[in-house]
């Protein structure tokens, strides 16, 4: 790193295809100088070598990439580049808008610097005006397109006076109409079209603390099926990029503040500002009598100088997104968000949000039934007043927001053959576009393999393959009829004090991506084999059980098998504990499990993890000890030993109070209750992530006087 004063820095997202084929997307950290812009693998210290660097003088520009699906992710893309170098180029990308508005603006002020020092010393220099995208419409795009290099901007030179760019890509697409303008341009755009100009509105009612507007129509035609336009404004507490974030985002979240939402899909990204994406309507207006309904509409969005934004929505057909068999197609005449900032209140911001919507939801009856119409119109409206409600009980997103990938869905109805064509087709355009895309990025630098994630589908194949070779060999190479333990083996649901495995599919567990969105998947096959269970009572704790001569570790470490043991252990009047030996063939070099067996204390202690859940007993138990993952060594006490072949894992619970007290109704109960467990060392990283099971148990019934006391030789270790 140089010696020149640092402007900003921090962590952002690189993003892009390589040449293998393989997607990636990771953090780099970007520093930020008078004279040049770098980033690196990790926070630069000493004299670190840069993996990219890039000179900023007055020639250099900052280019508003837009919005970008990665796997899912949404991220929002700035290009830097020289425009009289127009190969010495960077990009990078962040999950929150706001972080790249922040660097949007330490970049230009640096360029800004070096242009007026140049102005000063009398040198011409090129000017960083950009012509205001409000005024000039498609012409000044902030999209994908290469126009950036255009002789257009050499004409902008002339005019040092002009505003810098707008972020409007490139331009709302044609068909979609711009209700947020004023009535006198919207009356010109709509001069040969028979849209409605918004001129007049007249409040119907206030409804959720929300003011809800009906248009009033100047014309008399329109279809009987469609519904007049309709708009929601209300005032939310927060930022207009957040809530601009949230509004764009297709996961699970949405659900948490649009009622009328079931699922969404995009199906194309036209460029960084439009969109075309498939939405399920979930509509409350007698469902088992009327059909579902869906969309295929056309987004589109900008950014304006005063801070406020723009969604549009369209519907519009696309040959990937056919009719769906039990859901009725309802079209979009028109509609979107107007978020737009307002003064602060109390210290907290607070943004105006509307939402128009004029749609025609199909179908035979709602000609006929009004109220149908109205009332499916008034549920999405209240989306407006889920955000308020949304933002007032939780802190905000943690999580990027996410948009699934939507399948090819244009064929459902063809015959196999020309199927199979149209997919290859749409594979072959597909990769056609990434590739093409890619050489428009600069990923091709000296980035490691290490860091990349590859396509999920691809990942997915591969991981299974890999599972399934495990697996095998496991089944054929290791004879499990040699151990045992004193409690038996029993797979019957009906059984009683006993154990059987528990199936890895009942635990979530972290997925490739949870470093991302935080999502969770079902644990799948265990890493290693549960070979026997013992239980054992005695007047003192017992530690290092897997010493005993005949129990299950020795017997593994005598074929020269691995094994993992976990002593849970209860205290009281009489001590308990219940012995889990988990046994592999061998540990594989450098995973997450073989570092956890070598590694230290401190490493074990924050990242061995528990399952727990009761899937029957009591409700008190069952709420009680819950179904939450929880640290082990940072809850109780732990020791490890590590042996031979073996590494032991004594937990003392009892070193617990709140544990403590949690084993005292467990124990009162135990004979009726049904516990399953699951043990795994915690991922972090996105090398050690999905995460994976060691493996699972499920304890039936268990007796108190069905314990035995162990033959414990006198510990040397």
């Amino acid at each position: 790193m140089s010696n020149s004063k640092v402007v900003y820095e921090g962590w952002m997202v690189r993003y892009g295809r390589r040449k293998i084929g393989r997607s990636f997307i990771h953090m780099r950290y970007f520093v930020l100088e008078s004279r040049l812009l770098a980033y690196y693998k990790r926070k630069p210290q000493d004299n670190v070598v840069p993996i990219k660097t890039l000179v900023i003088d007055g020639n250099c520009r900052v280019e508003d990439r837009g919005l970008k699906t990665q796997q899912g992710l949404m991220v929002y893309v700035l290009l830097i580049y020289n425009k009289k170098e127009k190969y010495h180029r960077m990009t990078m990308a962040a999950f929150n808008i706001q972080e790249a508005l922040i660097w949007k603006e330490k970049i230009e002020s640096v360029i800004d610097q070096h242009q007026e020092s140049l102005a000063a010393n009398g040198n011409k220099y090129q000017s960083f005006e950009y012509k205001s995208g409000m005024d000039s419409g498609r012409n000044a795009s902030s999209s994908d397109q290469e126009s950036q290099y255009s002789a257009a901007e050499d004409e902008d030179d002339s005019n040092p006076s002009l505003l810098r760019r707008t972020t409007i890509g490139n331009g709302p697409p044609e068909s979609i109409l711009d209700w947020t303008q004023e009535s006198s341009t919207l009356a010109s755009q709509n001069a040969t079209n028979q849209a409605i100009s918004r001129k007049h509105w007249r409040l119907l009612q206030c409804q959720n603390g929300l003011r809800i507007f009906e248009e009033l129509l100047e014309v008399d035609f329109l279809p009987k099926s469609c519904s007049r336009a309709m708009k929601a404004s209300g005032v939310v507490e927060a930022s207009c990029e957040e809530v601009f974030e949230l509004i764009m985002s297709m996961d699970g979240t949405r659900s948490e503040w649009d009622c009328s939402f079931q699922d969404g899909s995009l199906v194309e990204e036209v460029d960084g500002h439009t969109a075309i994406l498939y939405h399920r309507l979930q509509l409350d207006w007698f469902p088992t009598f009327v059909w579902p309904r869906d969309l295929c509409y056309v987004r589109y969005w900008r950014r304006n100088d005063d801070g406020s934004y723009v969604v549009l929505f369209c519907s519009r057909e696309h040959e990937n997104c056919g009719p769906q068999p039990g859901y009725v197609r309802a079209h979009i005449e028109s509609g979107g968000f107007n978020i737009s900032p307002l003064k602060a209140r109390n210290g907290r911001p607070r943004t105006q949000v509307q939402h128009l919507m004029q749609i025609d939801l199909k179908g035979w009856g709602v000609g006929y039934v009004s109220s149908f119409q109205q009332h499916c119109l008034l549920q999405m409206l209240n989306s407006v007043a889920g955000l308020r409600e949304y933002f007032g009980q939780t802190d905000g997103r943690t999580v990027p927001p996410r948009i699934p990938v939507m399948v090819n869905m244009a064929s459902c109805n063809l015959p196999s053959k020309e199927t199979h064509k149209n997919q290859m087709t749409s594979i072959h355009d597909r990769n056609q576009s990434l590739d093409n895309a890619a050489k428009m990025m600069d990923e091709y630098s000296d980035e490691d393999e290490d860091f990349q994630i590859p396509d999920e589908e691809a990942y997915r194949v591969e991981q299974e393959m890999k599972r399934a070779v495990v697996q095998e060999e496991a089944i054929v190479e290791m004879d499990l009829s040699c151990f045992s333990g004193n409690l038996r083996r029993n797979d019957n649901e009906s059984g009683r004090d006993c154990w059987r495995i528990s199936d890895g599919n009942n635990f979530r567990v972290r997925s490739k991506r949870f470093c991302y969105d935080k999502s969770k998947m079902p644990g799948g096959k265990h890493l290693m084999d549960l070979v026997a269970v013992d239980w054992f009572k005695d007047t003192k704790r017992m530690d290092h059980v897997a010493r005993r001569p005949g129990c299950a570790a020795q017997v593994a470490a005598e074929k020269g098998h691995f094994s993992m043991v976990f002593n849970l252990q209860v205290p009281g009047s009489t001590n308990y504990s219940m012995v889990f030996y988990f046994v592999t063939k061998e540990l594989i070099p450098g995973s997450l499990v073989q570092r956890f067996v070598d590694g230290d204390d401190e490493f074990r202690n924050s990242r061995m993890k528990l399952i727990p859940s009761v899937p029957k007993g009591s409700w008190i138990v069952r709420q009680s000890v819950g179904s939450t993952p929880c640290l082990l060594g940072k809850a109780v006490d732990c020791n490890y030993i590590r042996g031979a072949n073996y590494l032991e894992v004594d937990v003392d619970i009892g070193s617990s109070t709140v544990a403590n007290g949690v084993l005292g109704l467990v124990v009162g109960a135990i004979t009726s209750l049904v516990v399953d467990m699951a043990f795994l060392v915690q991922a972090n990283t996105i090398d050690e992530l999905p995460e994976r099971l060691i493996g699972a148990v499920r304890v039936s019934h268990l007796e108190l006087s069905s314990a035995i006391v162990p033959k414990l030789e006198p510990d040397t270790s």
